[in-house]
């Protein structure tokens, strides 16, 4: 049997099988001809023309926020994704598969991850809250009396939760992601040069310039529509022009990890309070953000080795684990 852990995120999908390890990781886009559905471009092909098409294409992106929102265009993206794995359709049939899903999830949205797992044919699925398959996939040991706390800090959602492998004991599941930091470095940019430029670009500055350390100096020529006049110009943007925009959102992270950790009894902080955060999702990438969060929580934070794969790692760990998905599979 072919097994199977997706982890369809708002900016990249990953796909772990077992027997392979992790054989997919692809922007979640759509290219699609205006006015219809036809696909035009699916992944990293259609990434590459977002702010470049002309008015008879739009990008869709399928999901947002850790919300399935165009569930025709999420199939078709799967199923595209499924394909260039070598599951085709008599395939997924017999396939097993987990889901990712958001920390707190409502049936609603299980719903919809149901319809997509049928729609693409297959057979067996799970859903299991990604605190767990972060930890799983950071090789954490987790029991009933060993918690663990988890920041995943994804492309359009956040996940903060205490756990042990008796449930979750204190989580929440934020709609913000590494997509927030993009649109702030794209009106920070607007806002102190009149310039504007577009998503790509915005996405680069984050992972070249953005840094949470005040004495970085980073910069980076970025070309974009000067405001005023229309035309084309360039201008470089420093780590010291971001880091407000950069600052707002680590205080986010902040503030809600704070609140979790405030609901916790008082044997489950002491054991927390010792092991540390455990910090994962592409967004732990941005540069000083441990350190950050360390200085405003007082805790040591521990970053995944590979932070944006911890996820999808995890899901493979516990599809080839049937006593653990047992354990932390949401009964739906």
């Amino acid at each position: 049997m072919i097994k199977l852990a997706i982890d369809l995120g708002s900016s990249v999908t990953k796909i772990y099988k077992i027997g392979s390890g992790i054989v997919l990781a692809e922007a979640s886009c759509v290219a699609v001809a205006s006015g219809s559905n036809t696909v035009k471009a699916i992944g990293e092909e259609a990434k590459h023309l977002i702010g470049k098409t002309a008015e008879f294409t739009t990008i869709v992106f399928p999901v947002f926020e850790s919300d399935i929102v165009h569930e025709e265009m999420a199939a078709t993206m799967l199923r595209y994704f499924l394909k260039k794995i070598n599951v085709r359709k008599s395939q997924a049939r017999r396939a097993e598969a987990i889901f990712s899903v958001p920390c707190g999830v409502e049936d609603a949205l299980l719903d919809k991850y149901y319809r997509l797992a049928n729609a693409c044919g297959l057979g067996s699925v799970h859903f299991v809250e990604v605190p767990f398959l972060s930890a799983f996939g950071q090789n954490l040991t987790l029991s009933e009396s060993s918690p663990a706390f988890v920041v995943d800090i994804g492309g359009g959602s956040t996940n903060i939760a205490a756990f042990s492998l008796d449930g979750i004991i204190a989580g929440i599941g934020l709609n913000i992601g590494g997509g927030n930091i993009d649109s702030h470095i794209i009106d920070e940019v607007a806002d102190s040069f009149n310039l504007k430029i577009g998503l790509l670009t915005s996405e680069k500055l984050k992972q070249t310039v953005a840094s949470l350390y005040e004495a970085d100096n980073e910069s980076m020529v970025v070309n974009g529509r000067d405001i005023s006049s229309g035309r084309p110009r360039s201008v470089a943007v420093t780590s010291n022009d971001i880091f407000p925009c950069i600052k707002v959102f680590a205080d986010k992270i902040v503030e809600y990890t704070g609140m979790v950790l405030a609901k916790l009894p008082a044997e489950v902080s002491a054991s927390i309070w010792h092991s540390g955060i455990y910090l994962s999702g592409g967004g732990a990438k941005l540069m000083g953000l441990d350190d950050y969060l360390a200085r405003a929580l007082q805790m040591d934070v521990n970053v995944a080795e590979e932070p944006q794969m911890a996820v999808v790692l995890g899901g493979g760990r516990t599809i080839g684990n049937p006593d653990v998905l047992e354990t932390v599979r949401i009964d739906y």
